[in-house]
């Protein structure tokens, strides 16, 4: 049995610097950082905000759908519901990109903590295109009263009234509901117009959650 040696921090700091070591344990920085609460502007205009979630249904056979909802804080305009089977945050980014080419890339979007969104492959995109990434706090579902609101208009109108009998089927329904939304229902947050009537004009009603 080997005698025990006696080492102090400092001889093994010593012995570090002078084999001239250089492995860190760092955790590195994020490139984008969530949002002070109290630093956040109310929304002047189309894409200045858009808020982004999940919402979870099912087809009639029980498998499990998981749609991705986003919709513009200022117009209530929504430029995507997408549903799919499962979720990664590379599957958001892909969403995102294919919707913004059309819609415009927005200025901040407010999000939960969820795995997807606090990805690195998010955290890049943001990155790239020069998104702020404003999170909601833990447990604070009122950060993100916007997209709260919509997801419940959202199943109480659409995904109540219908049964998905596939994945197609859940997209096409949902699609025609997102263009009825859009084009068709006018909305009392912002003076009962139809929130495409803002995206095109600019707008100039100052919505509420």
């Amino acid at each position: 049995m080997r005698p025990f040696w006696g080492v102090n921090v400092k001889k093994v700091y010593r012995i570090y610097k002078e084999l001239g070591l250089q492995l860190r344990h760092k955790t590195p920085k994020r490139r984008v950082k969530a949002k002070l609460r109290d630093d956040r502007a109310v929304a002047v205009g189309p894409n200045d905000v858009w808020a982004m979630d999940f919402v979870h249904d099912q087809l009639a056979t029980g498998k499990k759908l998981r749609v991705l909802t986003v919709v513009d804080t200022f117009s209530r305009y929504v430029p995507v519901l997408d549903v799919r089977y499962s979720y990664r945050g590379e599957d958001v980014v892909a969403t995102l990109d294919r919707v913004c080419r059309t819609a415009g890339y927005p200025k901040t979007i407010r999000v939960d903590q969820g795995t997807e969104f606090v990805s690195r492959d998010m955290d890049l995109w943001a990155y790239q295109r020069g998104v702020v990434l404003d999170f909601s706090r833990p447990g604070k579902p009122t950060d993100n009263a916007f997209i709260e609101a919509f997801n419940g208009r959202f199943r109480a109108e659409c995904l109540n009234q219908h049964w998905f009998l596939t994945l197609a089927d859940a997209a096409e329904k949902m699609e025609a509901w997102r263009r009825y939304y859009n084009e068709e229902r006018p909305h009392g947050a912002i003076g009962n117009k139809v929130p495409i009537m803002l995206t095109k004009s600019g707008g100039v009603t100052n919505p509420s959650p």
